[in-house]
């Protein structure tokens, strides 16, 4: 277990990094686009290490799926509690922007906050892995630019695969974002963690860009912008699906009701319909 224990340190020293830089940001509501940076950062780095779990440490030290499956679980369900109120998701940040919640300025400077946050999480994790604490991190710093690409089909196949699972996400997402946190959070994570699961021979659905960005976008197999049609273009079509589906229409673009009428009943009393009659 003492391959899991490193990774458990590197684990608790980013989320208190996280931690501490969410309390900060929150005396400066006028930067609170910046926590989406110290959020996506969170995520990718934990991420990084639980792929490296995931790529080596079942074949190297034997590790069943049952285990990395709860190392998925555990990471999600503690960025979730942690980083409650920022997103770290850029498909996430677009959908408030279309139900019209947050302005234009602001959502571009989470945008870039996200992709620089991943992009710092990824450098963190190079110089982590090049530290060789255990055996898994020296395979992982030999095969650092190596790296296994994680679309494992055609582009189209792939683009169909992130969209079919971001639509499921997100109609989830849309029914439950009102829930309780003590329901909802749960039930994401569980939920991410399945269909990260299910699509591990296909995209992993990442259903998150700036994710997708720092564990997959450097890998060979793939350009930049090919791993950028699957990966951005693949979340934001299921998403704005989700969106339609479950709202009828979408606010940012259109006022009117596309799917659903909105029809009213107005009851009017027995004795005022009387007195009309009268």
């Amino acid at each position: 277990m003492s391959e899991l224990d490193v990774s458990l340190v590197y684990f608790l020293a980013v989320v208190a990094f996280g931690a501490v830089f969410r309390v900060l940001f929150r005396k400066w509501p006028c930067l609170s686009f910046a926590s989406e940076f110290t959020t996506s950062f969170v995520l990718v780095a934990c991420w990084l290490e639980v792929q490296t779990i995931i790529e080596i440490g079942e074949w190297a030290e034997g590790l069943g799926s049952d285990v990395t499956l709860t190392i998925r679980f555990v990471v999600l369900l503690t960025h979730g509690v942690i980083c409650a109120g920022a997103t770290g998701n850029p498909s996430l940040t677009l959908m408030n922007f279309l139900l019209l919640e947050t302005p234009t300025l602001h959502t571009l400077l989470a945008l870039a906050a996200q992709f620089l946050g991943a992009h710092l999480a990824l450098i963190v994790a190079g110089y982590y892995w090049a530290m060789e604490l255990n055996d898994m991190h020296i395979i992982k710093n030999l095969i650092f630019r190596e790296c296994s690409t994680a679309l494992r089909v055609s582009l189209v196949q792939g683009v169909y695969s992130e969209c079919v699972c971001a639509f499921i996400f997100y109609l989830i997402y849309l029914s439950l974002r009102c829930r309780a946190v003590l329901i909802r959070v749960p039930f994401f994570a569980a939920v991410l963690t399945l269909l990260s699961h299910a699509a591990s021979g296909y995209t992993s659905a990442f259903l998150n860009p700036s994710l997708a960005y720092g564990l997959t976008f450097y890998c060979p197999g793939f350009t930049f912008t090919e791993y950028s049609v699957v990966y951005c273009l693949g979340p934001i079509i299921g998403m704005t699906l989700a969106l339609l589906l479950y709202m009828g229409h979408i606010p940012r673009i259109f006022a009117k009701n596309l799917l659903y009428s909105q029809k009213t009943h107005v009851q009017v009393p027995k004795g005022d319909g009387d007195e009309k009659k009268k």
